[in-house]
């Protein structure tokens, strides 16, 4: 049995148009000879009627007291909602398909409600099912606990559903729908030339990903990873291929495109503060262990680190910097704060040994007049932190710098 796993988004599934083209690409890859599995998320954006966003909206109107356990509940039923309209359209053009929640496609999770990890996947009912239909849909971001309860899987929890699934199954292919034509350079709504990448690594996607680029979750990129299962992110409104996730290997003609490509992408994520603490003394008397637990029991989520003997530097999200400053004050520490900073990420396999590449980051931020704030690299990536007002410059300037546009 070929199996394919497709995953469409809730803009695929938001209106008339939408889903007829969703239609069509199940359709045509039944008639390529697969067998699919089709995990879907909840219809639309916030402000549509069944969409995750509306639905927190709900319970925030009613005063926002639900407790969690019945919140995943509540949540469920978007996924529940589009499974089922997918099933009425494929019923009414002749092609037979069944439902099944998370649970029954074998989803086993923690008990971590809201943003619930998968601990295994059973999906003997997936394949008793894809013997008597041609189409399983399954509903995406969800599973069950030992107690039997429904778990929601976090934001981009339908990704990880799909790919996860895809796995278990030993899929060929995982293909993830969107409404951008696959994965870009760049952010297309701040860099007008950001292009469409025929292919990149999973290292590449992931740190692009975790970075601030929004087409596929990390979590899903990771199992993928793992697994070693292709996949595809596709716009559901064209029949482009999009861009092909794999291993470099498995890019078999365009190993040579590879090879020669050092800068895939450009990432960002905005609104980030960063934080220094330093010692009084020469030598830091246990301040990173104070400060990094003092964080972590707060809840508090640090980024873009950088330990020094007397000290440390740190980000985290805006909209948690006075409760930092509150932790960081309460011991004893005077910290240094400046908000309103973005993180620019410069991502490329071909990046490691390869001299000149930070010569060139700080070339084009200093043609600008751009002020690097703080930075770190990794294998695939380069981080710089900027000042807010200079990130779409910034984002522009190394796009250009790296001729990410030709």
């Amino acid at each position: 049995m070929r199996i394919l796993v497709q995953k469409f988004g809730g803009t695929s599934l938001s209106s008339s148009e939408a889903r007829e083209k969703v239609i069509s690409h199940i359709r045509r890859e039944l008639d390529n000879g697969y067998r699919l599995v089709v995990v879907v998320s909840a219809m639309g954006r916030k402000g549509d009627p069944y969409a995750t966003d509306t639905l927190l909206d709900l319970i925030a109107s009613g005063g926002g007291s639900l407790p969690s356990r019945e919140q995943d509940l509540l949540l469920s039923c978007g996924e529940i909602i589009s499974a089922s309209m997918l099933c009425s359209l494929l019923q009414k053009v002749s092609v037979s398909s069944v439902v099944l929640t998370g649970a029954q496609a074998g989803f086993r999770t923690d008990s971590q409600y809201g943003n619930a990890r998968i601990l295994d996947i059973v999906p003997t009912r997936v394949l008793e099912e894809l013997e008597r239909y041609d189409v399983v849909i399954v509903t995406g971001f969800q599973g069950q606990n030992q107690l039997g309860d429904f778990t929601t899987l976090g934001r981009g929890g339908s990704d990880t559903s799909a790919t996860a699934l895809g796995a278990a199954l030993h899929a060929e292919m995982v293909d993830i729908y969107t409404d951008v034509d696959g994965i870009l350079t760049a952010d297309p709504r701040i860099v007008e030339d950001a292009k469409p990448l025929e292919y990149v690594s999973y290292a590449e996607i992931c740190n692009m990903a975790h970075q601030g680029a929004k087409v596929i979750h990390p979590r899903a990129v990771e199992i993928a990873m793992q697994s070693g299962i292709p996949v595809r992110v596709r716009s559901t409104f064209s029949q482009s291929e999009g861009t092909l996730v794999a291993n470099p290997e498995g890019f078999k003609d365009v190993q040579i495109g590879i090879v020669d490509r050092y800068v895939t992408g450009i990432a960002y994520v905005a609104n980030v503060t960063q934080i220094k603490v330093e010692s009084s003394g020469k030598v830091a008397d246990n301040l990173q262990l104070k400060v990094f637990k003092a964080m972590a029991e707060n809840a508090i989520s640090v980024d873009f680190i950088n330990v020094t003997p007397s000290g440390a530097v740190y980000t985290v999200f805006d909209s948690d910097a006075v409760k930092a400053r509150s932790v960081l004050e309460g011991l004893g520490y005077e910290p240094e704060i400046l908000s309103g900073c973005a993180k620019v990420s410069v991502i490329g396999g071909g990046i490691n040994g390869v001299p000149g590449i930070m010569a060139r980051i700080v070339e084009a931020l200093t043609e600008q007049n751009i002020q690097i704030l703080q930075s770190a690299d990794s294998n695939t990536t380069i981080w710089v932190l900027v000042n807010k007002e200079d990130m779409v410059q910034a984002l522009r300037a190394l796009h250009a710098k790296f001729e990410l546009g030709k």
